[in-house]
């Protein structure tokens, strides 16, 4: 079944929302899920045990770099999509997790720290490329853009990126506070009150166009229909 893994060495740039609201989206269309949390901070292994976790949705913590491509390989054979959560910091079990992927999306926000973290995410996946003798599909994409303006620092970032060939997604994830309240109160965006977070539409509208153009990468890269 198909891995996606978010990947960037630079700590803070989104990976862990953007991986939790793909996996999230994924499950509401009926999608069996595992998630293997593998960022020290075990955000994604904390909001599992917050109410409303979808019960397809298996999390898988506590992997090594030693264990990532068992576990990888385990969560495979159970579950329709694995999402891979990676730590900050180019580690071996970010190169072994990368080498294992079909989509490595890499979360970047405008600024140049982010973009070299990115540079260094798409350095790995070159290294594991030439060392499996197969492309691995990856894109950027951008993370908490502002609704309503783009900064000239984001503006800048994306600008360099696709003059460097790399691939970037059309749908950025922008700043919501229904993606912070995620990790305090669980559950998905849809369990959320709209009273009580502000913009809640806009923030499920946001993750669901996100989510449909991951899969439609996922297609392009694996030749085949993924079903989600």
């Amino acid at each position: 079944m198909p891995v996606i893994a978010f990947a960037n060495p630079k700590g803070g740039a989104g990976k862990t929302t953007t991986a939790l609201l793909l996996a999230t989206e994924l499950a509401a269309k009926g999608a069996a899920v595992a998630i293997i949390d593998a960022d020290p901070e075990k955000w994604i292994s904390q909001w599992s045990r917050l109410p409303g976790k979808p019960d397809n949705v298996t999390i898988i913590a506590d992997v090594t770099e030693d264990s990532v491509v068992d576990a990888i390989e385990a969560a495979e054979r159970v579950a329709q999509f694995v999402i891979v959560d990676l730590e900050g910091t180019a580690s071996l079990m970010v190169s072994n997790a990368i080498g294992m992927s079909d989509l490595v999306i890499i979360p970047v926000q405008g600024s140049s720290m982010d973009a070299k973290g990115g540079a260094k995410t798409i350095r790995l996946i070159r290294n594991q490329e030439k060392m499996s003798r197969r492309k691995i599909a990856h894109a950027v994409v951008l993370t908490r853009t502002g609704a309503a303006v783009t900064s000239r620092a984001l503006r800048n970032v994306s600008e360099q990126l696709q003059a460097g060939g790399v691939e970037v997604f059309a749908t950025p994830i922008v700043e919501r506070a229904a993606y912070r309240d995620l990790f305090d109160y669980g559950g998905t965006l849809k369990g959320l009150s709209g009273s009580q977070v502000s913009n809640l539409d806009k923030a499920i509208q946001n993750a669901r166009e996100f989510a449909g153009e991951a899969i439609s990468k996922l297609r392009a890269a694996t030749g085949t229909r993924v079903a989600a």
